[in-house]
């Protein structure tokens, strides 16, 4: 078994382990499995990596499957990146969710806390996402039923879609799909279509040559419908293709497009420019409003956004006093949130114009109690800071994937809030550094939320309160 590329045959599947891949146990030895399967079926396993103790492999054949599957909605499951838990009911996705948050906290953490509060489910299973990015390419990715028979030459197709999981150069052209409200689809493909018909060039990133790059939406819960068409230089067949889709698509309220000539998809140094429309989108969370840009970020599952927000303010246990420190505030969309229930709100965010964003959200909210500041939380937040800004009776902090700097966790043990809310959307680098901060701080409650359904994704919030 510690060789390479051996099958194990008739493999039970027993639950999930992180980074959602399914979980068996041979003679001992605990094998991660890829490869869409769940708990109750019984698998052969091609094994990739083989140590001592653990194992790596994919499924190859499915011997007998478990009574726990479900119907995966989308033609394209199995083969796109997305959506990776569609054969599982939702509430199994739930119950594995709620159990890989309490293995998170007890395993890599070693942390003692109070039974977790019930997963707060979606009420929106499919089309929750409120922002999608599709990448052209001259190399679609071609299924087993579409290659041609050995000897003959593989066919060139343009595609629309999303990248292949591990192949940076091939995507899956998709025609339908079910992470987004219409007219997602409809904008889609409509530009596939007009791209056909006029024989318009479709990416190539090896190559850096071609003309379509990606295309960004967003649609808001309030119905406005952003557009914007990333190409890889000026060509007079823009004004066509704009014009067209703006025609065939009447309920987009806002069209930009961005010349990209670089070798990264990235556009945060670029700028779009609104071809129709006022060049951003509204959201609302509750009744505030929030102001979308083509490179703002914010929460991208709207319903889901807005519940999470709810247990953060819940856990904060504001009585209109307290001063709260908003850490990686972003727009401002979780301090704003909580203003009419708190004293004063200060934010700090990396990006200057996640600031500005910010900013403006307040203004336009008439949040009058909050001040946004733009730089490095590590860099920001010393003690002349919180000397000039009042020392914080609650934090917030709401990190990227990869967790606090272990500098700002120092910050906050001899900061000392008495209250500290940790929003994580990965559970594994929270109970790091919620271990470090344990020296001062119990865990009071936890509860996980579910933003992105028919995936292995979670976020967690935890309340900390100091023990002296």
């Amino acid at each position: 078994m510690r060789k390479k590329n051996v099958v194990l045959e008739n493999v039970p599947v027993t639950g999930y382990a992180a980074e959602g891949k399914a979980l068996a146990r041979v003679d001992g030895k605990v094998i991660f499995i890829e490869g869409g399967v769940v708990p109750g079926d019984v698998v052969d396993v091609r094994l990739s990596k083989s140590k001592k103790d653990w194992a790596e492999g994919k499924a190859t054949h499915i011997r007998s499957y478990s009574d726990q599957r479900t119907e995966p909605f989308c033609e394209h499951f199995g083969i796109c990146g997305g959506c990776k838990w569609q054969m599982l009911p939702y509430d199994q996705q739930m119950a594995y969710k709620q159990q890989q948050v309490e293995d998170n906290l007890k395993r890599i953490g070693h942390l003692e806390f109070p039974p977790l509060e019930p997963i707060l489910g979606a009420e929106h299973i499919r089309r929750y996402r409120n922002k999608l990015e599709f990448t052209f390419s001259n190399k679609a990715y071609l299924t087993d039923a579409e290659m041609p028979a050995k000897g003959e030459e593989i066919p060139r197709r343009n595609a629309i879609g999303f990248h292949i999981p591990r192949l940076f150069d091939k995507v899956l052209d998709i025609k339908t799909c079910h992470l987004m409200e219409e007219p997602a689809n409809l904008i889609k493909n409509t530009i596939r279509a007009y791209a056909e018909k006029h024989d318009l060039s479709y990416y190539d990133i090896r190559q850096q040559t071609g003309w379509l790059r990606n295309l960004v939406l967003r649609i808001c819960s309030t119905g406005e419908v952003m557009a914007n068409l990333v190409v890889h230089h000026e060509d007079e067949a823009l004004k066509g293709l704009l014009d067209h889709l703006l025609e065939q698509v009447p309920a987009i309220t806002t069209l930009l497009y961005t010349i990209n000539p670089k070798k990264n998809d990235s556009i945060f140094d670029l700028e779009p420019k609104t071809w129709f429309g006022k060049g951003y989108v509204e959201e609302k969370l509750e009744d505030f409003t929030f102001k979308i840009g083509p490179k703002s970020f914010f929460q991208t599952n709207t319903f889901q956004g807005e519940a999470l927000y709810k247990v953060t303010r819940e856990f904060a246990g504001l009585t209109g006093k307290e001063t709260v420190y908003d850490l990686y505030c972003g727009t401002g969309s979780i301090g704003i949130f909580v203003s009419r229930q708190a004293g004063k709100v200060v934010g700090i965010e990396l990006i200057p114009e996640a600031i500005a964003d910010a900013k403006e959200n307040a203004a336009m909210n008439n949040v009058t109690n909050a001040e946004f500041f733009a730089g490095d939380v590590i860099d920001i937040a010393d003690d002349a800071f919180f000397a000039a800004h009042g020392a914080p009776d609650v934090i917030i902090t709401d990190p990227p994937r990869a967790g606090m700097h272990e500098k700002l966790t120092a910050k906050l043990l001899e900061v000392a809030a008495p209250r500290i809310v940790y929003v994580s959307c990965n559970p594994a680098t929270q109970a790091r550094d919620l271990a470090l901060l344990a020296e001062k701080y119990t865990i009071e409650r936890v509860r996980p939320v579910d933003m992105f359904p028919h995936t292995h994704h979670i976020e967690n919030v935890v309340l900390l309160q100091r023990r002296y």
